[in-house]
């Protein structure tokens, strides 16, 4: 009797788990009872479309045209460039195009996303767009981590790359052990256990940052590690603006389709198994006909600055910058520094 027990409990247990992990189906776009799609959006060759804003110049006359990629739970709503001086931005000839990333606001999600996918979706989205042989890519954070796919699998389209705070994977094989554990041990506890289940039991990520016994990863839960000049650029950033307004922009519209297809396939990805190491990279410019850039902030707590100077010790192609004060959110200050040193500086050398 006890055994039968015992298979009913443990075959009610596993049913339970498998129901608990699964993710439910995305919330679809432009249905009766989806969201809605209220911004232009480029068909690729498999179906899926990707979401875009436009802004600066108009992209036939402008001398640079940029694709931005945003942030972990953002959107193309929430980009640096924003808020840039009109008269530097007329002055450069810069056209910027910031897109919702696979699953996030408006892009259909990519159910097959890989390391590699989204690189060739961002080059698809450039010829659809017919932004010419050569365009600049932008990224910050989770965005940041992406141009390095970019570098590595359409180099040959790039006429720069800029790198803003980008995160990192604790398992790039060639980044020393010493200085991932000492940077891995300084994030909050919830992020090592969050990024550890990404990397070793992804199938469990939907579940982890659902669950209520343990804390998720603290961008979803809301209260992630931010230095004091983060929390004054947040205050100036958001202080001004209807707080309904800022919910809607930071966690609605970037989850409008759920939060598996964006938040945790992001983490499934940013953390997981990588097919190549940037560390691995080389040279995309021996001829020095286009620069990569790695902005930093020194005081930034969510992604180690250890690791960036290692990689840029590492790459000596890459032209390191790093801003004494700045916290992950530096490239949002306002001011002259993030006009001309991110736009200036970066973008157009």
């Amino acid at each position: 009797m006890l055994k039968i027990l015992l298979v009913v409990f443990l075959s009610a247990l596993s049913s339970w788990v498998y129901q608990t992990a699964v993710p439910p189906p995305p919330r679809k776009l432009g249905s009766p009872d989806g969201p809605p799609i209220t911004s232009p959006r480029i068909k690729l060759r498999d179906g899926r479309h990707i979401s875009y804003i436009e802004s600066g110049v108009p992209k036939d006359v402008a001398k640079s045209r940029i694709i931005y990629m945003h942030c972990f739970g953002c959107s193309k709503y929430l980009n640096p460039f924003a808020s840039a001086s009109t008269a530097v931005v007329e002055e450069l000839g810069v056209y910027i195009v910031a897109i919702d990333r696979p699953g996030y606001g408006e892009s259909d999600p990519d159910p097959k996303r890989t390391v590699k996918s989204l690189a060739f979706d961002i080059e698809e989205f450039a010829d659809e767009l017919n932004l010419g042989a050569n365009f600049y890519v932008v990224g910050f954070s989770m965005g940041g981590q992406v141009i390095w796919s970019c570098l590595k699998y359409i180099p040959h389209r790039l006429a720069g790359a800029v790198l803003i705070s980008p995160a990192v994977n604790y398992w790039w094989h060639n980044l020393p052990s010493n200085i991932t554990n000492e940077a891995y041990s300084r994030q909050l506890i919830q992020d090592q256990w969050s990024m550890r289940v990404a990397h070793y039991l992804p199938w469990l990520t939907y579940w982890w940052n659902t669950q209520k016994w343990f804390p998720s990863f603290s961008v979803i839960d809301g209260n992630p590690s931010h230095s004091p000049s983060d929390i004054e650029v947040i205050t100036k950033l958001f202080g001004s603006m209807d707080p309904v307004q800022v919910q809607l922009m930071l966690s609605q519209q970037p989850r409008l389709q759920g939060e598996f297809e964006s938040l945790h396939r992001d983490l499934n990805i940013g953390f997981g198994k990588w097919d190549f190491d940037p560390l691995d990279l080389k040279n995309p410019y021996p001829s020095n006909d286009g620069s990569v850039h790695l902005w930093m902030g020194d005081e930034d707590l969510i992604v180690p600055v250890t690791l960036q100077r290692y990689i840029a010790q590492e790459l000596e192609w890459i032209k390191y910058h790093e801003v004494t004060g700045g916290g992950h959110l530096f490239a949002f200050a306002d001011g002259d520094t993030k006009t001309s040193s991110c736009s200036r500086g970066s973008l157009i050398v």
